[in-house]
């Protein structure tokens, strides 16, 4: 007896395409097989499907259906450290980095990546781009709570958690690439922390290691007063020029933060086809400025939506940074008509996937890409009426309307919950690390 093949339909749904027209299919249908969408549109093909697949159905319920959306910048096994000294001045030398050297080992890093990926998930997210140490634990979260991941290996110039030896991250992003390289979730790259945290040496080993493996690069960049003054003083050149110099910008680099640049740095940017990450709530909180992103925009440079990580901005969703970048740049430049909700959104999805290299596979909602779609239900008190559905999402929404997730074609949160994990299990094991953190904390 011949089985079928399984195809799964989303129905009763609006879909946002963010295809290159933009177009929005009311009342639409997307089907998908294995892991590939096979079919978007307003027509109902149920009946014609059915006769030649097994199907499953979802019921969308008039609820929102939208890419998944893309983290482009996070430090996802930091969320055991979050509401630790929110207030403190000069937090990641005077705390951050303390912290990390006393407590940071594989089994945290872990523990962090899985309750992290589960916030982002339930949020709506289904790609992630992380900076941290001990990468090859957040890759093996990432595979079990099935998300994709662009992960990279934190390189310092100092003993980091995973290295004795300053720089001992690079050793490790070549045995974490060769790892990771080939899988159809993970995909790995490296990570200098900053210029200010390597030396010219290291983050030319660091760009030549991304050459050599054609891998993304990522560094916060332009992110400290004291970085513009450093490079001011020793070279009268900024950050971003002074790593121009050194010929390390190109389309692998993603820039997290570019909070500040002037407009040749942004020039250089567009040059050399640098991607950005803008991460607002976390800029916000820790008063570190508002990114140009609209000056980015219009030369054309690549600017995606990232959270940074869960100690500098709290918060793991897209969702929340869609809105706070629209209303702090409506504030920032007293005018309310910029940043409309549609770039917000398209920040969030294809913009994002742009950033991070993958749009042709995701970021929009298309036949042949892979399957990673959030469902947004409209059912909840803040969510009707609807005139605008771009608007909807990014100004009515928060994570607890995500209903629905898909990963790589695999349902990872549907009604509500966890279902790629059990998250009751995660979170226990978050809150056992509470006291030892604690008392570390108290003497710092």
């Amino acid at each position: 007896m011949n089985t079928k093949d399984k195809v799964t339909i989303l129905k009763n749904i609006t879909i946002l395409t963010m295809n290159g027209n933009r177009d929005i299919i009311e009342n639409g249908l997307v089907a998908f097989k294995d892991n590939k969408i096979i079919y978007v549109s307003d027509k109902n093909i149920e009946e014609e499907l059915k006769n030649e697949y097994d199907i499953e159905i979802i019921d969308g319920d008039e609820g929102i259906l939208m890419p998944g959306m893309i983290n482009c910048h996070t430090h996802v096994s930091m969320v055991p450290f979050r509401s630790l000294a929110d207030d403190y001045k000069d937090r990641l030398k005077r705390y951050l980095f303390p912290l990390e050297q006393k407590l940071v080992d594989k089994e945290l890093t872990y523990i962090g990546a899985k309750y992290g990926i589960a916030e982002m998930l339930l949020g709506g997210v289904t790609t992630f781009c992380d900076m941290y140490y001990f990468e090859d634990e957040v890759a093996k979260a990432a595979k079990e709570m099935n998300i994709r991941g662009i992960l990279c290996e934190t390189i310092v110039d100092f003993p980091s958690p995973n290295a004795k030896e300053p720089f001992g991250g690079l050793e490790y992003s070549k045995w974490f690439i060769e790892k990771w390289k080939d899988d159809n979730l993970i995909t790995p790259g490296i990570a200098p922390h900053a210029p200010y945290t390597n030396t010219d040496e290291s983050l030319k080993e660091a760009y030549n290691i991304s050459k050599e493996y054609n891998v993304p690069l990522t560094t916060h960049l332009a992110e400290m007063d004291y970085e513009l003054n450093e490079y001011k003083e020793k070279y009268n050149l900024t950050p971003v020029a002074y790593m121009d110099k050194l010929g390390i910008l190109d389309s692998n680099f993603i820039s997290a933060h570019a909070v500040l640049v002037d407009d040749n740095d942004i020039q250089i940017l567009k040059e050399r086809n640098v991607k950005v990450s803008h991460n607002i709530g976390a800029n916000s909180k820790g008063a570190k400025g508002v990114a140009p992103i609209i000056k980015m925009r219009e030369k054309g440079i690549d600017v995606g939506l990232g959270t940074d990580g869960p100690m500098s901005g709290n918060t793991l969703d897209i969702i929340t940074q869609m809105s706070q970048v629209g209303k702090v740049h409506k504030l920032f430049n007293n005018d309310r008509t910029l940043m409309p909700s549609v770039e917000l959104v398209e920040m969030a999805t294809i913009g994002g996937a742009r950033v991070l290299g993958i749009d042709k596979e995701v970021g929009s909602i298309e036949v042949g890409k892979k399957a990673d779609l959030t469902l947004i239900e409209t059912s909840s008190v803040n969510m009707q009426p609807i005139y605008d559905y771009y608007a909807a999402i990014v100004y009515s929404a928060n994570p607890s309307n995500v209903d629905t997730v898909i990963v790589d074609g695999k349902v990872a949160v549907k009604n509500k919950k966890l279902v790629s994990a059990d998250f009751k299990e995660i979170r226990k094991n978050l809150i056992d690390l509470k006291e030892k953190i604690n008392n570390v904390a108290k003497i710092l």
